[in-house]
């Protein structure tokens, strides 16, 4: 039995995330349909680095699944790609050590969140970008983003629906970059909590709109109250980027 380490990427609009749902289509659900046909019918279980939610795309998603076949590790991105639906894609395939672990042995995440700036819809960005037609000071969401960076208690921008006790996280870089008409912010951090990036664009968008001042940031972490937040930004302008290893297993 050999454990192997995937890079995927995904167009998450078509799918009700990436976890397994009952009769919904999910990434996990595509990539395990097509592993038990390589495998004759035996479900051979995919585990990610984390979920997406519906909508919700990815340029470097990482899995892991163990498999008896005796398939040259060259082999299996083509033997994959080739069964799996257009909108998912493996872009590298390799062999790991048996401990290695998608989730459990992540560092560090990096996202990034596309707004389109303009007052025209743009069809082919309308399921990759979100669109906020209305003028933004970009400038007080930079001030607003430097309270953010560093460890703190997330509470406040962490979905009151996770189980996780323990929400205290360390973002590293919040990035800006403007590109025509289309902002991305990019985040970097050592782990991210149940739709804690989108609570965290929402608010900063408030910020750019002028209906919360930049300074008011270290209140609402201080609080650990999800209502003083922003809303929850749209999911589909939402890219799980990078997943980060302590070593190159």
């Amino acid at each position: 039995m050999q454990r192997y380490k995937c890079i995927i990427s995904y167009d998450g609009s078509g799918f009700s995330g990436y976890q397994v749902q009952p009769n919904k289509r999910t990434v996990q659900t595509e990539l395990e349909a097509v592993l038990a046909k390589m495998h004759k019918g035996e479900l051979v279980k995919v585990t990610g680095s984390g979920r997406t939610d519906a909508g919700v795309h990815a340029r470097g998603q990482v899995i892991h699944f163990d498999s008896p076949l005796p398939i040259a590790e060259s082999k299996w991105e083509n033997a994959l790609n080739s069964l799996l639906p257009e909108d998912i894609v493996v872009r590298s395939v390799k062999k790991t050590s048996p401990t290695f672990h998608a989730r459990f042995d992540a560092v560090g995440k990096e996202y990034h969140y596309l707004l389109q700036l303009s007052s025209k819809r743009d069809p082919f960005l309308r399921h990759f970008a979100y669109q906020y037609p209305y003028d933004l000071n970009v400038e007080a969401m930079l001030e607003a983003s430097k309270y953010l960076l560093g460890t703190h208690d997330f509470t406040s921008f962490c979905s009151a629906k996770t189980e996780v006790v323990d929400k205290v996280r360390t973002i590293e870089a919040i990035d800006f970059n403007i590109e025509k008409d289309v902002l991305t912010l990019r985040f970097v951090g050592n782990g991210f909590l149940y739709n804690m990036v989108r609570i965290l664009v929402g608010t900063l968008i408030e910020v750019g709109a002028g209906k919360r001042p930049a300074a008011e940031i270290p209140v609402i972490l201080e609080k650990k109250d999800r209502c003083l937040a922003g809303k929850t930004a749209p999911g589909h302008g939402l890219y799980l980027w990078q997943v980060f290893y302590e070593l190159d297993t």
